[in-house]
């Protein structure tokens, strides 16, 4: 079993006036460099606890943008039912069901109505799947816009962590939408506690000037889980991409390797980095993220350089990635379709400034 020391560390968030404090998840691979496996481990006992409540129903489970993406693809994965992710990228001439996340760096949420509409006349319940649950009113606002195009559907919420206090959870009782978690916290002293550190971090500005160096590998088979996809169909698309790969990188039999999703494409990256787990690989797996988060020299907090770079799939988007290690080869993977230079550059000047030379990209391509 897991608990609070296992999972939590404080971050003070930058410029947010509605929460201070942000819960980082050191096993889930989005901002701090972790095992892979240990991060599935993490979603698999989550699954687990989820299993053995909903036999017989239909289930659709929806992933949150952008932290929760991979832990909602490994549920819908383990139990090989529908799967479609919130978004905060436009996808070409889709309509969207809209919400918003109101503590967050960047509030709006969206869902591919097409796709929702289709889902709800044939699912019996809905799964939200979330890294931490903690006032539980985003939940609230997709259930309100839901019921309004299916009545007889059911709602449950599965996430990493559980803050909710007494009064948020009488509300889910009240509507009848069950929670599930690996560990309840108290988040009556997060404030102060992100507070006492100094943030006095490094924290470094986007080179876009022009690079070149690193190789590029197109992989066939992309599944966009912004659109609705099936788990089994989802997993075995992750497969045929490390079969396509998967040669190409293990040829020189490194045994350091860092490997980089991209902002809300995470999943597919940490399956890369659990096969070459297998292989007997020593692997690290984080994410690009839109999080602005203070960076503090402190040891015990849990970011402490942060790299500023441009997105990959839009320009003028800030991202931004945090404490960066040197490996024997780096593998980038992304869903972008397009990426935009100022995007390639600065990831790859962020990349080599700490000493990496062999860097991968590899897209994930229609």
């Amino acid at each position: 079993m897991y608990t609070e020391q296992d999972l939590v560390r404080i971050a003070k968030r930058e410029q947010n006036k509605k929460r201070n404090y942000l819960v980082v998840n050191r096993l889930q691979a989005k901002h701090i460099p972790v095992s892979p496996g240990k991060a599935f481990a993490m979603f698999d006992a989550l699954a687990e606890l989820v299993e053995k409540e909903y036999r017989g129903e239909t289930l659709l489970f929806i992933g949150f943008a952008e932290t929760a993406t991979a832990i909602g693809a490994r549920l819908a994965v383990r139990f090989g039912c529908d799967y479609i992710q919130t978004t905060r990228e436009d996808l070409p001439g889709e309509d969207y069901l809209y919400f918003t996340e109101s503590h967050s760096h960047a509030v709006d949420q969206k869902l591919v109505k097409s796709d929702m509409e289709a889902l709800l006349k044939k699912v019996s319940r809905i799964i939200f799947v979330e890294d931490e649950v903690t006032t539980g009113n985003t939940i609230l606002k997709i259930v309100d816009i839901l019921a309004a195009y299916a009545e007889n559907i059911d709602f449950s919420a599965a996430s990493l962590l559980n803050g909710m206090d007494e009064e948020a959870q009488k509300r889910y009782q009240e509507r009848g939408i069950r929670t599930h978690f690996l560990v309840k916290t108290d988040h009556s002293a997060y404030a102060e506690r992100a507070e006492q550190f100094s943030g006095n971090g490094i924290s470094l500005k986007p080179d876009t000037s022009p690079a070149a160096g690193w190789r590029e590998i197109c992989a066939k088979g992309w599944m966009n889980a912004r659109r609705q996809v099936n788990g089994k169909s989802y997993q075995r698309a992750c497969e045929n991409l490390w079969d396509q790969v998967k040669e190409t990188i293990a040829a020189g039999q490194r045994k350091r390797f860092l490997v980089l999703g991209t902002e809300e494409f995470m999943y597919p990256a940490y399956f890369l980095g659990v096969q070459l787990e297998k292989m007997g690989m020593e692997v690290k797996c984080h994410a690009s993220t839109r999080s602005p988060i203070a960076v503090s020299r402190e040891e015990e907090y849990p970011l402490h350089k942060r790299y500023e770079l441009a997105s990959f799939y839009e320009e003028g988007r800030k991202i931004y990635l945090y404490d960066i290690g040197t490996y024997e080869e780096v593998l980038v993977v992304t869903d972008a379709q397009t990426i935009t230079e100022n995007g390639k550059n600065s990831l790859f000047h962020a990349l080599i400034s700490v000493g990496n030379r062999k860097i991968t990209m590899i897209r994930w391509c229609l």
